[in-house]
């Protein structure tokens, strides 16, 4: 269990890095070159290329969430019990955390990185939004992308799916759901992600972070549920078979 607990760490602290990182050299530093339309790529690549290399790399190990919306997600979907689930969560926002204070102290040592001007890709509504959208419009939004996020993670790691191919579909996933938030709320879809930048920006963006955590947990809540609702039989089905072939094991033995 440890051993789970560590790995999500590592991973969420790795993600933070390298995608929150890309992001602060997009937007913050102005590496976009003045076209936000080559941010919002280079941002949601990265993003989606490092989640995709870290399932390949702990993702048998843990599962590779580094997500606490991925983490409730498969809670209500029974994959993990609870205890489980709050180990997690804790290995996640530390990791994020411990991400961030990495890359803000990476930062910090160029001449031109301003914690308030520069930023760390914080998300944001209102003001920190690039279409300056409302609250309400930005807490629909996280949970919608994180419902579809969530529900494909499940979607892939189910006992049925082609294990070969998850990586490449929870990347792409995520990739996807970047395209589409960045320019709306900086795109959270994972508390981790945004709860480490928050502490190490603080005013606006750490008075908006509860957004941050809030809708991306119910956006895991909802992909549970509407898996559970469109692959109830295919759950029971795989269910059965494991208490035949139990029922089987033990009948053998004695």
């Amino acid at each position: 269990m440890i051993r789970k607990f560590a790995v999500e760490f590592l991973g969420t602290a790795i993600l933070v890095f390298v995608a929150v990182g890309t992001a602060t050299l997009m937007f913050g530093f102005r590496f976009d070159g003045g076209s936000v339309a080559a941010g919002v790529v280079v941002t949601a690549l990265a993003f989606g290329l490092t989640l995709l290399a870290l399932v390949y790399l702990i993702g048998p190990v843990s599962g590779c969430h580094v997500n606490p919306a991925v983490t409730i997600g498969a809670l209500l979907a029974g994959r993990i019990a609870l205890t489980e689930a709050i180990g997690y969560w804790i290995a996640q926002l530390a990791g994020g955390i411990v991400g961030a204070l990495a890359l803000w102290g990476s930062f910090s040592t160029s001449s031109v990185y301003s914690r308030t001007a520069t930023g760390l890709g914080a998300d944001g509504y209102g003001g920190e939004s690039l279409i300056h959208i409302g609250i309400g419009g930005a807490f629909i939004f996280e949970v919608v992308l994180t419902a579809i996020f969530v529900f494909v993670v499940l979607r892939v790691t189910s006992a049925t799916a082609n294990a070969a191919t998850a990586a490449i579909a929870i990347g792409l996933a995520l990739t996807a759901v970047h395209l589409v938030g960045i320019p709306i709320t900086g795109t959270s879809v994972n508390p981790a992600r945004s709860v480490g930048p928050a502490l190490v920006v603080g005013g606006t963006a750490l008075s908006q972070v509860w957004l941050f955590i809030v809708a991306p947990l119910v956006g895991g809540m909802i992909a549970a549920g509407l898996h559970h609702l469109l692959y109830r039989g295919e759950e029971t089905a795989l269910a059965r078979e494991a208490q035949q072939a139990d029922q089987k094991e033990r009948s053998t033995a004695s």
